[in-house]
């Protein structure tokens, strides 16, 4: 696939990559995470709840994640603050996390983006007391680049940079 081309679906290894619909930002805006991952739920965050639910501003920066069977286990969302870097946000269903999938599922989404936006640097943002996820961005090839404090869901938190070569 050409940089920036979007035909629509892409698959890598085990997983499918597709536009996000109406219905899957609905489900996706249900999901609920087990303490202390419920930080992680939409509803935490009305602004980011917001731009889900509305597909003029999701646009096309949000991937629905198919796995084998069909079913959406994860999304993806995409920013490009500068050509050369692309911003990744991602979150499995809850069911899905804890189970091993995440390296595969991010070295997956990874690969996908190469393919379509051919970007230079990989960077995303983790909440710090988020150690499950932490280690899996460090497997999968990503380093630590800073702490920064963040206002979201209704405080401060403290979330660490992370960035890789793509």
């Amino acid at each position: 696939m050409a940089p920036d081309a979007w035909d629509g679906e892409c698959r890598v290894g085990a997983f499918a990559f597709r536009p996000l619909t109406q219905e899957d930002a609905e489900k996706i805006a249900g999901w609920r995470y087990p303490e202390p991952y419920s930080f992680y739920d939409w509803e935490s965050d009305p602004d980011d709840l917001a731009e889900l639910l509305d597909a003029t501003a999701r646009a096309d920066d949000y991937v629905a994640v198919e796995g084998v069977d069909g079913a959406v286990i994860g999304f993806l969302h995409y920013k490009r603050p500068h050509r050369a870097t692309l911003e990744i946000g991602l979150g499995l269903r809850p069911d899905q996390t804890g189970r091993g999938l995440g390296r595969s599922f991010v070295e997956a989404g990874l690969e996908y983006a190469r393919r379509r936006f051919a970007p230079v640097e990989f960077k995303l943002a983790v909440a710090a007391f988020n150690r499950r996820a932490i280690t899996v961005y460090e497997r999968a090839g990503f380093a630590a680049t800073r702490v920064f404090t963040h206002r979201t869901n209704g405080g401060d938190w403290e979330f660490v940079e992370m960035r890789r070569p793509a």
